[in-house]
């Protein structure tokens, strides 16, 4: 595990400490939870996408072709 050095708001540490303190946990824990909930969204977002495209490539659905016009669509 790698150790990391942060420069925070003074206020800010304060209220996290206190945050911290009455949840039974640490900055320190809070923190690392926090950045390993963006890489598993970042991981979960990419894999969503991955099967997205796959499954529009295996589809067989057409789009067929266009008979409105942009206008058509929108009341002026």
């Amino acid at each position: 595990m790698k150790n990391i050095t942060l420069a925070v708001d003074e206020a800010v540490l304060d209220q996290v400490r206190k945050y911290a303190a009455n949840h039974q946990t640490t900055v320190n824990a809070l923190v690392r939870q926090h950045l390993e909930q963006i890489a598993r969204n970042e991981t979960r977002v990419k894999e969503a996408m991955r099967e997205l495209r796959e499954m529009s490539d295996r589809s067989k659905a057409r789009m067929g072709k266009r008979t409105w016009k942009r206008d058509d669509i929108y009341d002026r």
